[in-house]
């Protein structure tokens, strides 16, 4: 296939992650006034007797913090696409508390976007692996990708006893480094990969679907990725077999990210917000320890966002609509 010139991008967005770990850009600590207007939105909705999953925007008033949390959607859209606040005094609030308070912050920065094929909006990640959970539900480690949403949240209530640490990588960087490498390797990005779509996310049987890793409109560029869901694909009839240019390609991909990117530890209290569309993550394995209070949950929301940027069409295959701030993704777009 023939290829446009390529060139490297640049922004923000396509840091280094030994630059990022002495950076305090991505932090935002909250202040005792922010924390405050959490409370009173919190009272508000349990006087009116609401479940978090009845909130609207105007339920769920915040009103200067509101405008701080407009700032953090832009840092997440025109920024580097990575944001933790900090702060949060989680021992004071039940988990339903939390889930409602992380709900609420989540609608003053987008549209939650369901996560199954129930649609469920929100969903915690623990491990629950006794119980037949997913990848996601289970101690193990996670590789390398991307969730199907413009911004994925988490709010962290327990911390693990060991492990469990975030890992972070900008997919722009991925390509200017590719790019400088190994540029006939960026053009088979660019190209279609077929893969596997779990029935549990969609709601419907699993199959396949095809798309680029990487895109590009209007100046703006996109990454989704999961080397599992690839890998996966393979399994199913009438898939062909990847080229040995995209074995490659897929596998200098993971071996830059993970020269390129940074651990985050999340603690207790931080709310951790990703543009999925320039941001990989990832997972270290960990291990519980309930007796001691350290058996890791968190809160997870997807979000659409009304910031977005534009997609190339080939991608309305995964997201629906592909238009800047278009409402999108989540599980059965």
């Amino acid at each position: 296939m023939n290829h446009p010139s390529r060139a490297p991008l640049t922004g923000p967005e396509a840091w280094r992650g030994a630059d990022m770990v002495h950076s305090d850009a991505w932090r935002y600590p909250l202040s005792n006034a922010a924390i405050a207007e959490i409370d009173a939105a919190l009272a508000h909705v349990k006087s009116a007797g609401w479940d978090w999953s009845d909130l609207t925007r105007d339920r769920f008033p915040l009103a200067s913090f509101g405008d701080e949390l407009a700032s953090v959607a832009d840092a997440l859209e025109s920024g580097s696409g990575v944001v933790k606040l900090t702060g949060l005094p989680v021992s004071r609030y039940s988990e339903d508390e939390l889930r409602t308070l992380f709900f609420g912050v989540g609608l003053h920065l987008g549209t939650p976007v369901g996560q199954n094929g129930q649609r469920g909006l929100m969903r915690d990640i623990r491990d629950n692996s006794k119980n037949g959970g997913t990848r996601v539900d289970s101690t193990d480690g996670l590789r390398w990708h991307t969730d199907r949403a413009d911004v994925v949240g988490l709010l962290c209530v327990r911390r693990a006893s060991k492990g469990g640490i975030s890992r972070l990588v900008s997919a722009p960087a991925i390509h200017n480094a590719m790019l400088e490498r190994r540029p006939d390797l960026v053009d088979v990005l660019f190209d279609d990969f077929h893969r596997y779509s779990p029935g549990d996310e969609v709601g419907k049987e699993a199959g396949s679907y095809v798309l680029p890793v990487f895109g590009l409109r209007d100046g703006y560029f996109t990454s989704h990725f999961s080397r599992t869901y690839i890998e996966q694909a393979q399994t199913l009839p009438n898939v062909p077999p990847l080229s040995a240019a995209q074995t490659e390609a897929v596998e200098m991909l993971c071996t830059l990210a993970d020269e390129l990117g940074f651990d985050m530890p999340i603690d207790p209290g931080d709310m951790q917000f990703l543009n999925n569309h320039v941001t990989y993550h990832g997972r270290t394995p960990f291990v519980d320890d309930a007796v001691q209070g350290e058996d890791r949950l968190l809160h997870r929301i997807w979000l659409s966002m009304p910031n977005s940027r534009p997609l190339p069409e080939s991608h309305a295959v995964l997201w629906g609509a592909v238009d800047a701030g278009a409402l999108r993704g989540g599980a059965g777009a």
